[in-house]
């Protein structure tokens, strides 16, 4: 497989949100959300991007707290964090002013239900005016509703929709070493719609293309793949409830 970041449309989407908060004057708002279903490439999208933008990247986890936040922006502003949480708030503030930099908070729905920590981060976007993106889960619009001062904020709103045949097409073409027919291709899309399910199919049809020596994959072998798979999971799924039992 090669490796290669395919930019499909989500991607674009992603991008052109980030010149959108990049290119808007200081005392405008540079806050925004991107928001989907799992396995759309969401957050391997913000790594991407935040690499090639000089970004701050962080991952909430689910018993993340406002102070563990600020450690970890501190630390990924090169600071040692201090003790006290005010002061730790003014490191941030105070290292961003000098050198403003973006931040991508991936998995915002661990912190959504924390006020205190979601005002925090609010007040280092006023203090700062630096670009911050919510990256979420379905639900991340809804839930950061709530906070009726940050959601006002939100200049840039984009959705990771399901891929469309255009977008397999893309990812199928520049990652995988096999060739593999039109007719394949929409039947991949009609049964493997996430970054991961394809990726994974992938790995299996150059395996099967070498095994095989079959230089082109067409559609009833891309359907013996999807079976030998369904058969697979269904053992797998019979083994564990004989485990249980």
């Amino acid at each position: 497989m090669r490796k290669v970041f395919v930019k499909t449309q989500n991607v674009k989407n992603f991008i052109t949100l980030i010149n959108n908060l990049q290119n808007k004057p200081d005392g405008v708002s540079k806050m925004a959300l991107v928001y989907g279903e799992p396995g759309l490439g969401k957050s391997r999208t913000a790594l991407w991007l935040a690499a090639q933008n000089d970004a701050i990247y962080i991952r909430s986890t689910n018993l993340m707290t406002g102070r563990w936040f600020l450690e970890e922006l501190t630390e990924e502003l090169d600071e040692i964090p201090r003790y006290w949480t005010s002061d730790l708030f003014k490191q941030c503030v105070n290292k961003l002013t000098e050198k403003p930099q973006m931040i991508i908070i991936d998995e915002i729905d661990y912190l959504a239900s924390d006020q205190k920590t979601i005002e925090t981060i609010r007040d280092i976007h006023d203090k700062t005016n630096v670009p911050i993106i919510f990256v979420g889960m379905t639900l991340a619009q809804k839930k950061l509703q709530r906070y009726r001062h940050l959601y006002d904020r939100l200049s840039d709103i984009v959705q990771f929709k399901a891929f469309s045949i255009n977008d397999v097409r893309e990812i199928i073409t520049q990652l995988c070493e096999v060739e593999i027919t039109e007719s394949a291709i929409n039947l991949i899309h009609a049964q493997a719609n996430r970054f991961r399910q394809i990726v994974r199919l992938i790995t299996k049809i150059e395996a099967v293309a070498a095994t095989n020596n079959i230089k082109i994959l067409d559609e009833n072998i891309i359907k013996e793949i999807f079976k030998n798979e369904s058969r697979q999971s269904f053992e797998n799924n019979k083994g564990a409830k004989h485990v249980l039992s």
